[in-house]
């Protein structure tokens, strides 16, 4: 505080009895406001969730205020709406000490608000936050953004931001990767908006980390973005490779232990073999037969056998071990497909030889494929025969 405010606040506090802290008076103010206004149950709920002391603390003020937000819009839309709308000026001058809090306010209340009314001062303020270096206000402003991909009004405007949300795919936050893909997934959604080649293109590229991220919910995520841009995307030639990459890990994922992954993976697939037009693949998925994927892909596509090979390899490491199963399986098709002087097939049989996996199923597996890919190829190409 300046010297004159502090001076006020001195002789204020000796007439008055009040706290010695002015954030404490602050706050037991806004209670007694908010009491005149609410029931008290709702203050005691604010209560035992910590809000009035949270209101106290500089890293905690911004949360108290978005529970703040809540418990108003429980009790009173129109109250939350309205003071949401007194916030937009300050937000838009963007003044730091308001920011923060404000923000947290209006993504809480941002359900209230009508988005084609207020909805293009709002993705202005967001823009700016999601380019913030605070990680707390790319946060907020991706969570108000999740709201606005909801309305159809807003799906032309949000596709401005796509440069700044392929930037937040490779963050190293889970929570904004996760909002990010929630956004993109529900813009697509809408099927109002299709997306050009190369923003497709980045998309692809910026997607196919997640597809074996070790957190589920991203590859669920991931892939359930990659089926809606199959459908919101114009077929072109710099895509297919990237589409062809993900065949793979697609069908591995479509045997994952968690159900929503291996649901996911198999709808991506279905996107995949669409895209691709490859129509009895994508009855294969329909009537979900995995156990053919490897015969129909291999044979389908001979050109990128050894690609695929090599993606299938590090998934012989998988902790599941019905993916080191379906792994070991996968390699033996693959080598009884493949040319003699083809480098991956001599990789297939050092790595089915080198497997001393703790699961004997495993091991007697890779035992077994081993010496039927030699037995088959009648061959002392192999250094280790």
């Amino acid at each position: 505080m300046s010297e004159e405010v502090e001076t006020f606040w001195r002789r204020c506090r000796e007439q008055r009895s009040l706290p010695p802290n002015p954030n404490r008076f602050a706050v037991q103010t806004v209670k007694a406001l908010l009491r005149q206004l609410l029931d008290e149950d709702v203050l005691m709920a604010i209560g035992r969730k910590c809000g009035w002391d949270m209101l106290l603390k500089a890293d905690s003020h911004h949360y108290a205020v978005g529970l703040l937000a809540r418990e108003l819009c429980h009790v009173s839309c129109s109250f939350g709406r309205s003071i949401a709308v007194s916030l937009l000026p300050r937000l838009s001058r963007g003044e730091p000490l308001w920011e923060l809090p404000a923000l947290a306010f209006l993504v809480e209340v941002l359900h209230c608000l009508i988005p084609r009314q207020y909805g293009p001062s709002i993705l202005q303020i967001i823009s700016r936050h999601l380019r913030s270096q605070c990680p707390e206000r790319r946060r907020l402003a991706l969570r108000g953004l999740v709201v606005l991909s909801k309305a159809p009004s807003m799906a032309k405007s949000i596709r401005s931001l796509n440069e700044s949300l392929l930037e937040l795919l490779q963050d190293a936050d889970t929570d904004a990767v996760e909002m990010t893909l929630t956004v993109f997934i529900n813009v697509l959604g809408l099927k109002i908006i299709q997306i050009s080649s190369p923003i497709a293109l980045k998309l692809l590229e910026a997607l196919r980390p997640l597809f074996d991220n070790e957190h589920s919910q991203l590859q669920q995520l991931s892939m359930l973005l990659f089926r809606e841009l199959m459908e919101a995307t114009e077929r072109s030639k710099s895509l297919k490779p990237h589409v062809y990459l993900s065949l793979v890990p697609f069908y591995f994922n479509w045997h994952d232990e968690n159900q929503r992954v291996a649901e996911a993976s198999r709808r991506a697939l279905f996107g995949a073999a669409r895209f691709l037009k490859w129509r009895d693949l994508e009855n294969l998925v329909t009537m979900e037969q995995p156990w053919r994927f490897p015969e129909c892909l291999l044979e389908k596509d001979r050109s990128r056998v050894g690609q695929y090979v090599r993606q299938a390899l590090p998934f012989l490491e998988s902790p599941e071990e019905p993916l080191r199963k379906l792994a070991i399986k996968f390699l033996g098709i693959a080598a009884r497909s493949m040319k003699q002087e083809q480098p991956e097939l001599q990789l297939i049989c050092q790595a089915l030889q080198d497997i001393t996996d703790d699961s004997p199923a495993v091991s007697n597996l890779a035992q077994e494929t081993l010496h039927i890919i030699r037995a088959v190829r009648r061959t002392s190409f192999f250094p280790f025969w």
